[in-house]
This record gives structure tokens, sequence and C-alpha cells, in this order.
């Protein structure tokens, strides 16, 4: 049976999900309550369907894909309706948030009577022709979520409870996305210093490999500095019994932040980092 899957919201990631879906012949609800003219063109352009927010409760599976500081919004509003719905969909959290905020917004979702998994999605979004990123899932009856995998999406359930995909979420971002802020960290510092032509010379000789992921990640990181500061908070909550790792990515979380806002303006530090690569 074909399921009817809702997908909050139709950013980059929801909307090239819910793409991919509907290609495969799924019927995509989404909500456009509070959206942007941006989401509402990305959301009809992938096929799919805005609806009501009570009528989100007729679907089958609901995958909340957000900016992470949007999340528990999100399961507060929808839990206040499902509560009373007499069908609810599953609701499963794919956001990059920290085990403890899942489990937050777990018992929010469970207080209504509606049915929680936790994922952490890995990867970027689908495209035509390509494989798409991976789902992993976790908590009780995580292998639910495979009704999905016949209609294009990479499902991988976990052998864990409730918040085990969201902390390989942040295991995963913390390392790529740590090593970007590194990176364009010690970039500013070397074109400051006035050594950037040395350093990225000497990259080029023993890191070629390092400069050319680099090279890729840096000058796609600027439109998405911004979502990427609550989830560096998300990280350095999940470290945070570790105090030196927890001030690392709340340092990470500033950085970003401040690169977020250069992008919206001047650009004087995203330019740096794009002539220090060359681009």
């Amino acid at each position: 049976m074909t399921p009817v899957v809702a997908v909050i919201a139709a950013g980059a990631m929801g909307s090239a999900v819910g793409r991919r879906l509907v290609e495969n012949g799924v019927t995509v609800l989404t909500s456009l309550a509070g959206r942007s003219a941006a989401t509402e063109q990305r959301a009809r352009a992938a096929g799919m369907t805005p609806v009501a927010d009570e009528a989100l409760a007729a679907a089958d599976i609901l995958l909340s894909i957000l900016p992470p500081a949007e999340a528990e919004g999100l399961a507060e509003r929808l839990s206040a309706l499902f509560a009373t719905a007499p069908a609810k969909p599953l609701f499963v959290d794919c956001n990059a948030i920290c085990p403890d905020t899942v489990l937050r917004i777990g018992a929010v979702v469970a207080a209504s009577g509606t049915p929680f998994l936790d994922a952490g999605i890995i990867g970027p979004p689908p495209t035509a022709g390509g494989k798409g990123p991976s789902f992993y899932v976790s908590g009780p009856d995580a292998a639910r979520l495979l009704s999905l995998a016949p209609f294009g999406l990479e499902i991988r359930p976990m052998d864990g409870p409730l918040g085990a995909a969201s902390a390989l979420k942040m295991s995963y971002a913390g390392i790529t996305k740590g090593l970007t802020a590194l990176a364009a960290a010690m970039m500013l510092a070397a074109t400051r210093a006035g050594a950037a032509d040395a350093l990225r010379q000497e990259l080029a000789a023993s890191q070629p490999q390092l400069l050319a992921w680099f090279t890729r990640q840096l000058p796609s990181m600027y439109p998405k500095a911004y979502r990427w500061v609550a989830e560096m908070e998300e990280i350095a909550a999940f470290v945070g019994a570790d105090p030196a790792a927890r001030t690392m990515f709340e340092g990470a979380a500033a950085l970003y932040e401040r690169l977020a806002e250069d992008f919206r303006a001047e650009q004087r530090e995203t330019g740096a980092l794009s002539g220090f690569l060359g681009q």
C-alpha cells in the first residue's frame, strides 16, 4: 500500500525529499503556515500538496525536516492538534538535534497519543538520478519507516533507543561541520597575518585531498551558515559532559553566526575565504 506522507517543511532538504517521494507515486502533504514565498514555491515545484495543519493528521507518516531551532515548536504545535484526531501519523523527527532534545520532543508527541521515532539525515538532498541521503532511524519499531524504502528513500534502522539516530547525526556533523569551521577560522587567521598564500600552497602540496574538500565545502556553507548555528549549539549540548568539547562547538556556533551575518551584508570574511580558495 502506498502511504500518504507529510513533510514539514519545504526547505532545501524537505522539498527534495518530497519531490523524491512524489516521483515515486507518493502523495506528499505539507504545511505552509508561516512559511515564506520561496518555501511555497519549492513545495509546489516539488509536487507537494499544501493543506491546513489539521489535515496533516490524515497522513500515515510525518517527517519533520526543519532548522533545528524550529523542531520543538513544530512538535508542540502539531501535537496539540493531533491530540483530538481520530487517526494519527507516525511522527518522525529528522532534525539535527541532540538526544536530550529528541527525548523532550518525543515526550510532547507521545502525550498526544502520536507514535514517535527519531531519525538523523546524513548526506545531501536527493537529486535526479542520485541516491540521496541516508535516514538513520531509532526507537521502538524503527523498522516501520522501512515502508518508505520502496519509494526512493534510503532507510537505515538502528538497534538503539530514541536518541541513538540523533547521536549518530551529532557525531557525524560534529566532525564534518566542525572541520569546516576549523578550516574557515584558520584560513581567516592566515589571511589576517599575511600567510594565506603560503598556507594554500602548503595544503596543496601536503594535503591536496583536504584542500579539495575545503574548496567544495566552504563556499557551499555560506548560505547555510545561519542554519548551522543552532546545530552547533545542539552538538555543544551533546558533548556537554566534556567541557573542552562543549566550548569548542559553542565557538563554532559563534563563528557560523558571524559568517552568516557577513554573507548577508558586506561579505568581507566570506569573500576572504573565497579568495583564499581561488574563487
